[in-house]
């Protein structure tokens, strides 16, 4: 089941009617129903993945017992390695084994040995096992760094590790600010449930019109990139920055929105990254669960920024690799994440990495300045390139993209793919980054605006676009479903 198909919604109407109104008095009866839904949720796809959820959970609310219970430092860590090699383990068999054995009989057929590709497995990914296994490994580092007490409530853990509007692509919460809610008693809020209408709006608008508009233009660049002069080749890599941001954003806004009709609040998963004015801030914006869960649990472990210089960047590059490598089995993003590493190490020794974490572009102004413009052209161009490998099939089709560009660095008109008019795609782009810069300082409010006349515009304009793109694809699934 995805967000953005019929059955979602008819799912969650009913799943919100039961929840505020049978269950509304029943806090127990409400946590029953938002597991049940969960799985159900989760189920959709391959009910017999589910049995990976619940083997988790059982895994990791019981380490987290133990953990607690020892009073010996070395027997607190040997139970936190417990719930680490299971998570790692689970996550390392469904999405690397093949990935190990094929680079293995690769590395031994440049040596000259033929191997037989005997030993791989057809194994499917499960859908958000990358996202799951990390909530609940921040679970147990939590209790291990005595920042947390475990819940004797397996209920409500068991719910807090499958909630399913953050399940199958984050935010990757912590159990201080998601299963304390859980546990905890809500209570109904029109205000929070009109706020997560409108999140699950804006969401569905940068899913639809922009994400799925853009797909088919993406995926004819990249599948023919070298029958594309470099104009081409530009034009597809910045949309796809534009297509991987609105898909996965997106998400993040509906799972947010979805999660406040419940009167559960999730952090902020994307603060406007194409406003960041270096890679720095940009990787504070872009996936913020994510970058902070690399840095309160293996960032900070290895010494943080506290150490030399040296290890400081040696820190930096483990992160980006396992950043890389944690978004998939492929050499691509592996070389992906040694590039936005390259990228940070120069804005950290500079000693920039952390002057814009607190502001906006444009803080004080209408308009940002000549430079701030500059700023963030430049790291939208570095982000937008480090995205060939993001998005390419192999690191061959990658270099061969890059190659194109250089090669043959020519202009010509580009024709979508389905004969539609491509001017239409750029005036789409260029009023959504003049959108987005209105309303930059408040991620959580797409709609903030004081005149309600402005409000109902906005509304209108962009259920009009949602309807006038309806077409290029209401029920394409979400990139980061495959991480």
């Amino acid at each position: 089941m995805i967000f953005n198909s019929i059955e979602f919604f008819v799912f969650l109407f009913l799943v919100y009617v039961l929840y505020w109104g049978i269950l509304k008095k029943k806090h127990t009866a409400q946590n029953i129903l938002l597991l049940v839904a969960s799985y159900i949720f989760y189920g959709w796809w391959d009910w017999r993945f589910l049995s990976l959820i619940l083997l988790s959970t059982i895994v990791d609310y019981f380490v987290g017992m133990q953990i607690d219970k020892q009073s010996s430092h070395s027997k607190r860590k040997q139970w936190l390695w417990v719930s680490v090699l299971f998570n790692v383990g689970l996550l390392g068999f469904f999405k690397y084994y093949n990935f190990f054995v094929e680079s293995w009989i690769e590395m031994f057929e440049v040596m000259g040995y033929s191997i037989k590709s005997t030993w791989t497995l057809k194994v499917i990914l499960p859908v958000g096992i990358s996202f799951y296994t990390f909530q609940t490994m921040s679970y147990s580092f939590d209790i291990y760094y005595k920042k947390l007490k475990p819940t004797k409530d397996f209920l409500s853990f068991a719910a807090f590790v499958s909630f399913f509007p953050q399940l199958v692509a984050g935010p990757i919460e912590r159990a201080s600010n998601l299963l304390s809610q859980i546990t905890n008693k809500r209570t109904f809020s029109y205000n929070q449930s009109v706020s997560g209408l409108k999140l699950i709006l804006w969401g569905l608008f940068k899913k639809i019109v922009i994400a799925d508009a853009l797909a088919p233009i993406v995926d004819d660049v990249f599948a023919n990139y070298s029958t594309y002069p470099a104009s081409s080749l530009i034009l597809g890599v910045v949309l796809f920055s534009f297509q991987v941001y609105g898909d996965f954003s997106g998400y993040s806004d509906i799972a947010i929105g979805t999660a406040k009709l419940f009167g559960i609040e999730l952090m902020s998963n994307f603060k406007f990254p194409n406003f960041s004015r270096n890679v720095a801030e940009y990787w504070q914006r872009w996936h913020v669960s994510l970058s902070t869960w690399f840095r309160h649990y293996i960032y900070i472990p290895l010494g943080g920024s506290r150490v030399s210089k040296l290890k400081s960047v040696r820190n930096i590059i483990i992160i980006f690799l396992v950043s890389g490598f944690w978004h998939g089995a492929n050499w691509t993003f592996i070389f992906w994440g040694a590039f936005h590493a390259v990228a940070f190490i120069p804005v950290f020794l500079l000693g920039r990495n952390t002057i814009y974490k607190n502001t906006v572009v444009g803080e004080h102004s209408i308009f940002p300045s000549f430079l701030e413009i500059g700023q963030v052209l430049l790291t939208f161009a570095i982000v937008t390139f480090s995205r060939i490998f993001f998005r390419s099939e192999s690191i061959t089709d990658a270099f061969g993209f890059i190659r194109r560009i250089f090669e043959n660095f020519s202009y010509s008109e580009y024709l979508h793919p389905m004969g539609y008019r491509m001017i239409d795609y750029y005036v789409l782009i260029v009023l959504f980054v003049i959108y987005e810069y209105i309303i930059r300082k408040d991620e959580r409010s797409p709609f903030k605006f004081k005149s309600k006349y402005i409000r109902f515009l906005a509304y209108a304009v962009v259920i009009f676009f949602m309807l006038l793109f309806y077409d290029s694809g209401f029920d394409r699934s979400f990139i980061y479903f495959q991480f």
